[in-house]
């Protein structure tokens, strides 16, 4: 009877609540089963009713209600609740005792799922959060920027409580060069109502003002329900690794684009320390060993090591006195850091208090003054090195307190190392191009030589920048009869390779011109030299037999005024007559040396005494204007009474100061050897006649008072007006030519050139040409299109050549 009276009563409750109803009898037994339950649950009250509450319900902590003593009549909790199909679900309610009318009680207990979080719970939980466990330092400014107060991880980041920052400003936390900045534009945000900005900061904590930091902040106002400002809400975070990570990656970036923008050794290391200051230290230094700048392999490091200084740069002013300047060399002891840095192939970060840096200042008190002038506390050595050898040492000093770190010294050792390579480049370079320059002077002539010909002056320029040298050259050839060869040649391609060829076809050029082949012949040698050379290399190299080479070969003969040229691809050369005119000859043009036997032609000019001529190669002209450059070079030779030197200085003043093709000139002026320098006989074919031309030898001899040779010339003559008549063909001609030397020369229309042998004992002949080459100082024989000449040359005193 009482069962079905609690029953109506939770069935009542449960409609008037729309929670869930249980009644539970002090012995811990369900005797109550609303409808609500059971849909919330699952359970039927057919299956609940009569069983245990422990068996569905357990209390999150503390005695199960059920089981409260007496006194205790009523409960406040939340508990687990098992569902029909094995879930749990939490619960939130009360439970009541209620009396019946004898002594036993019953438990009402009135629930619902667990309550959700109101909008004020929510903010009161995300407010206590932000002030205890938030990761992100914040602050709260009132209108006047006193501190209200600050979270948790605001005391983490300064060491300062809320407590003991309360009522404080900014700048008594953090100070710096942004600091008064910010402060302004929290001001702003306040008395404006717009919202500060976000950014960074610099600066450093008052409590570690040693230490530069990064401070990322932001503020936004306060306002209460009417929108009246009540304050500042700020962050501020401290995140100096992060910028520096971005400042290293900007300077190794900004170190890919500056560094090795030249192979020069002393810019690149310049390049290297600008790049350093101020960003990493304040002091950076340069220093590549003595031997390897020279050329040399390092050696041991056994003694006091010689470095030159190639590149500093600092942060703050330096008296230029007190220190090593680029270009001179400093001295470092054995045991220094810088020394052992190389030694050891591995950076070294010191403070200057470390012991084994106050060891190496003690025994440089200069280097040690100048440490304690600038105010250095740390340093950091790192070796330059490339290709497996340690070219130097870069020298990273610091005038701040904080030292250098792992980070920094990653940095400076990536820095260095891609300095290193092209500084390596750079000295590799430079050795090169000095080789290489060394050679190509040693190919050219030392200077021009004595002869009546010509007044010549020349020049070579060697390209700047990376093509370096060429091939280009030049060459005044004394030749028989007084007259002259002039060359000027180019070989395609830089360095030393081109170097070479240069210097065999130079070698080339002049041994055929002392067999006086004329211009046209001696080309065609000189194709035919060239066409081996490139087979040559092809052989051995396939794919490297892209030889070839321009030339000008011109001959003038003083006697007779005469000019003959021959061009094979080469600029035509530029005569300027004595009254200044200017014109190209562009004659007697033939393709360029080493395409292949194709012919070459000659042309012969007539040059008026005192006529220059100009034999330049395409390094001269700008080959992208090339008709405006010979217009050019024509105005600018058309002046009179120039000297072959002041032409030269001008011409190469027209130049770029750093050319992109190496230059060679060559600047002749003509000379006419007079009547009275000149004696001419023609001999009849009759052996009677070699009396005669004795005869007059000797008075023309004496005529120029040349008496000491006459007897060496009589014998000359006689020997070779005798060949002539006995077995050439006339006309017969006998020419003196007094000019450094004494020239003798017979000419005839034969073609056929005398050689010399060895007569044997009971020969008849043989033994004339042995006689001429023994008493003369040199003798040879020329072709010409009508014959030949044989000539011989004798020494003259000083005296008698005046």
């Amino acid at each position: 009877m009482n069962a079905d009276r609690d029953s109506a009563v939770g069935r009542l409750l449960g409609e008037l609540s729309g929670s869930m109803v249980i009644t539970v009898d002090e012995r811990g037994v369900v005797t109550g089963w609303a409808p609500e339950a059971e849909r919330l649950l699952g359970h039927a009250a057919e299956d609940i009713v009569g069983k245990a509450a422990a068996d569905l319900f357990e209390p999150d902590f503390g005695t199960p209600y059920w089981a409260l003593p007496r006194g205790q009549d009523s409960w406040l909790g939340e508990l687990s609740a098992r569902c029909q199909d094995g879930r749990p679900l939490r619960l939130s309610g009360r439970a009541y005792r209620f009396m019946d009318g004898g002594a036993r009680s019953h438990w009402v207990l009135v629930a619902s799922g667990a309550r959700q979080p109101t909008p004020q719970d929510v903010e009161r939980a995300l407010v206590e959060w932000v002030f205890t466990e938030s990761p992100v330092p914040l602050t709260v400014f009132d209108t006047e920027l006193r501190c209200v107060g600050h979270n948790a991880a605001m005391t983490r980041l300064t060491g300062i409580s809320a407590a003991e920052r309360q009522g404080k400003t900014l700048q008594d936390l953090i100070s710096g060069r942004d600091v008064r900045d910010w402060e302004g534009r929290l001001r702003h945000a306040i008395e404006t109502g717009e919202s500060a900005f976000d950014g960074e900061i610099h600066g450093h904590m008052r409590a570690d003002p040693d230490r530069d930091r990064v401070f990322s902040a932001s503020a936004s106002v306060l306002r209460d329900p009417r929108g009246n400002a009540l304050g500042l809400c700020t962050t501020v975070d401290d995140v100096t690794d992060q910028h520096r990570a971005r400042e290293r990656l900007a300077l190794l970036n900004e170190a890919s684009t500056r560094i090795g923008s030249t192979l020069d050794v002393m810019r690149t290391a310049q390049e290297l320390a600008d790049v350093a200051v101020p960003r990493l230290a304040d002091w950076v230094t340069v220093d590549l060993l003595e031997t390897m700048l020279e050329g040399d392999e390092p050696a041991p490091f056994t003694g006091t090591v010689a470095l030159r200084r190639v590149a500093h740069q600092s942060s703050f002013p330096v008296d230029p006195r007190n220190t090593h300047q680029p270009g001179s060399v400093d001295f470092y002891p054995l045991r220094s850091p810088p020394v052992h840095c190389m030694a050891t192939r591995r950076s070294a970060v010191r403070r200057i208090r470390d012991a084994d840096v106050r060891s190496w200042l003690a025994e440089d008190p200069k280097r040690a003054a100048r440490f304690e002038r600038y105010g250095f506390q740390s340093m950091m050595g790192v070796p330059v090195q490339a290709r497996g050898m340690t070219l130097g040492v870069t020298i990273f000093l610091r005038r701040n307190p904080e030292p250098f770190k792992d980070d920094d010294r990653l940095l400076a050792e990536e820095l260095v190392a891609r300095a290193a390579v092209c500084l390596d480049n750079a000295r590799r370079f430079t050795r090169e191009r000095t080789t290489a320059l060394t050679l190509q002077h040693s190919l050219l002539p030392p200077g021009v030589p004595a002869q009546a010909a010509v007044v010549a002056a020349s020049r070579y320029l060697p390209a700047s920048g990376r093509p370096g040298l060429g091939g280009d050259w030049f060459d005044v050839i004394p030749l028989s009869g007084a007259r002259v060869g002039l060359v000027v040649g180019d070989v395609v391609g830089h360095g030393v390779k081109a170097a070479a060829t240069m210097g065999r076809l130079r070698a080339a050029v002049r041994t055929l011109a002392d067999v006086d082949l004329p211009p046209d012949e001696l080309l065609t040698h000189l194709d035919y030299l060239v066409t081996n050379l490139a087979t040559e290399a092809e052989e051995r190299r396939p794919g490297s037999s892209d030889l070839g080479a321009t030339c000008v070969y011109a001959v003038y003969d003083p006697v007779s005024g005469v000019c003959s040229m021959a061009r094979a691809g080469h600029p035509p050369p530029v005569v300027v007559t004595p009254d200044g005119a200017a014109e190209l000859l562009d004659q007697a043009a033939g393709p360029p040396l080493g395409l292949g036997y194709l012919p070459f032609e000659s042309a012969d000019v007539t040059l008026a005494e005192g006529s220059m001529l100009v034999l330049y190669t395409d390094g001269l002209l700008d080959r992208a204007h090339w008709g405006n450059a010979l217009e050019r070079l024509l105005g600018t030779l058309a002046m009179p009474a120039l000297s072959p030197e002041t032409v030269c200085n001008g011409m190469l003043a027209l130049l770029p100061d750093h050319p992109p093709d190496d230059v060679a000139l060559l600047v002749a002026r003509t000379r006419v050897l007079t009547s009275e320098m000149v004696a001419v006989l023609d001999v009849p074919p009759d052996p009677a006649a070699v009396g005669q031309a004795r005869s007059w030898a000797g008075r023309r001899l004496a005529a120029w008072g040349l008496d000491d040779t006459s007897f060496v010339t009589e014998l000359v003559v006689t020997e070779l007006v005798t060949n002539a008549i006995r077995y050439a063909r006339p006309p017969i001609q006998l020419r003196l030519i007094r000019d450094r030397t004494l020239i003798c020369e017979v000419s005839d229309a034969s073609t056929t050139a005398p050689h010399m042998r060895r007569a044997r004992l009971l020969d008849e002949g043989g033994r004339g040409l042995l006689l001429v080459a023994q008493l003369t100082r040199r003798w040879g024989t020329r072709q010409s299109r009508n014959g030949k000449t044989i000539w011989c040359e004798q020494h003259i005193t000083e005296g008698e050549h005046a």
